[in-house]
């Protein structure tokens, strides 16, 4: 009778653990190796039981033992490989070589103009930078009006810093000229505190676009849906015709331009504080982060159409329509896409001779059909 006792509890012991292991997997399945950190001491604990009863005398008891063992480890191993699985699956990184658009280097992504530039620099050349989006379309400009022989010798004249930091060289006066979206409160209090004046030429306009796993059943946001989501009042897909799943809203840091634009955006509505796993730093971070396989489709974030659509162009996001309008190149042009800005050439104060004349071709005719060739859509449509 004692001998039976004792293979019940080694055997209910053993099954009322791998009923919870696999429970336990069913529902959190992804988190790495909680599953065998309970099962391994629950094993050593069942051996010593097993001992102290003097059950494991015959070698039948030791195979089985052994056997039942094994399954719930390999049970409760799922997890990680699981885990392992998905981090091993391969995504789309968004951030982009921005080598590929160096002006006048072999095979470049740089546009070129269709006709030579009535504006050919030869010296005082403006030093540049800017925000990512915006590095294909001045390396364009510059490809049309810049001497070939100078670059890429002489890089500091071009480089792409990305919005935060081409403000702070702007202001510095480590460059003449940026090209970037409308600067941020904070962006415009350092310029006051320098007694600089941002001078901002629009030059072309720009969709400002949502996005989310192309898994996700939600095509269309209204506009004060995507307010109420980054408020923080809208925090389950349900609420706005998806699945039931709690809505992962990434953000930008303060001070990059797709982040000024979501603070323009939302207006006296105040943007929920993001957790710092949702916040990422580049702006290819973002769309890396909602396309890739282990966020599921509970993601949502923002950038420029022109980024994610011609640079980064990730099959595993898609643009969300916005009050019913896609976010399209005619919807821009025409004005019915809601979320429209200008971006702009700006300078603060610069004494190089020639920045206005390259300003001054960048919004004529020609200049502006090269925006319209990059991809973006000009400040005036003929």
């Amino acid at each position: 009778m004692m001998k039976v006792l004792q293979s019940l509890f080694v055997l209910v012991g053993l099954l009322f653990f791998t009923g919870i292991v696999a429970l336990y997997i069913i529902f959190n399945g992804t988190l790495h190796f909680t599953g065998l950190l309970f099962t391994v001491p629950l094993c050593i604990f069942v051996l010593f039981v097993c001992f102290i009863f003097d059950w494991l005398k015959t070698r039948k008891r030791k195979i089985w033992l052994a056997g039942v063992m094994g399954i719930a480890l390999l049970i409760a191993s799922i997890a990680p490989i699981q885990y392992y699985y998905k981090m091993s699956i391969p995504t789309v990184d968004a951030e982009i070589d921005v080598s590929a658009y160096q002006p006048f280097t072999e095979q470049n992504k740089v546009v070129k103009s269709d006709i030579k530039a009535s504006l050919q620099l030869a010296e005082s050349l403006p030093r540049l930078d800017g925000a990512t989006a915006m590095y294909p379309l001045y390396a364009a400009f510059v490809e049309a009006t810049y001497p070939k022989g100078y670059y890429p010798y002489d890089r500091s004249r071009v480089m792409v810093s990305r919005t935060p930091k081409a403000y702070q060289n702007l202001i510095s006066g480590e460059v003449d000229l940026i090209f970037v979206a409308a600067p941020s409160e904070s962006q415009k209090r350092q310029a006051e505190m320098e007694d600089l004046l941002f001078d901002m030429t629009p030059i072309g306009r720009e969709a400002f676009v949502f996005f989310v796993n192309h898994k996700n059943s939600v095509e269309n946001l209204s506009l004060d849906q995507v307010k109420q989501i980054y408020a923080g009042k809208i925090t389950n897909w349900h609420e706005v015709g998806g699945e039931d799943n709690t809505i992962r809203a990434f953000q930008r840091p303060a001070d990059s331009g797709s982040q000024t634009t979501l603070e323009r955006m939302m207006g006296d509505t105040p943007i929920m504080e993001a957790p710092a796993e949702n916040v990422t730093t580049g702006m290819g971070g973002i769309i890396h982060e909602v396309s890739q396989y282990r966020n599921y489709k509970n993601a949502i974030g923002y950038t420029f159409r022109f980024y994610s659509t011609e640079m980064v162009n990730n099959k595993e996001i898609k643009l969300l329509s916005i009050d019913g309008i896609a976010p399209t190149k005619e919807n821009i042009r025409n004005g019915t896409y809601p979320l429209v800005s200008e971006f702009y050439a700006v300078t603060a104060g610069t004494d190089n001779p020639n920045v206005k004349k390259f300003i001054d071709w960048i919004v004529s005719d020609e200049g502006q059909a090269l925006v319209e060739k990059v991809g973006y859509v000009p400040v005036e449509i003929d």
